[in-house]
């Protein structure tokens, strides 16, 4: 290791850290957009809980509006926050999987460069140590 080259073990693993970091930072983007549109779609079904059943009332499609009735809009606002609440718990469940395995990669990452070890043996894998 004295020449400054990275042993290929360790240039592996540093790439799996890597892909696991870019992972994560997927996740929480993923799950701002989904706390914005969350929000946004909260506020629309408050505004339109204040309008009278009677008047018109009208969804975006596209580029166009299309009148529509005041029931089918709330519950199709409802719908959606629903979603978005289901896609936010499957995000949280893999964020906390992949902090994990951030972790643990981290640990082997150490525990390898401090053996020096070309390749980890198997007993490196213990996690009692």
């Amino acid at each position: 290791m004295s020449t400054g080259q990275m042993p290929p073990w360790l240039q592996e693993q540093l790439v799996k850290l890597q892909q696991s970091q870019q992972n994560l930072q997927s996740i929480m983007t993923q799950k701002q957009h989904l706390q914005i549109e969350k929000a946004e779609t909260e506020k629309a079904l408050e505004e339109l809980k204040k309008v009278a059943d009677g008047e018109a009332v009208y969804k975006q499609s596209g580029t166009v509006l299309i009148k529509s009735k005041k029931q089918e809009l709330i519950d199709e606002l409802e719908e959606r926050i629903e979603l978005t609440k289901t896609r936010a718990t499957v995000l949280e469940k893999q964020e906390t999987r992949l902090k994990e395995s951030l972790k643990e990669q981290e640990s082997k990452i150490t525990e390898m460069m401090k053996s020096g070890s070309q390749t980890p043996s198997p007993v490196e894998d213990n996690p009692r140590k």
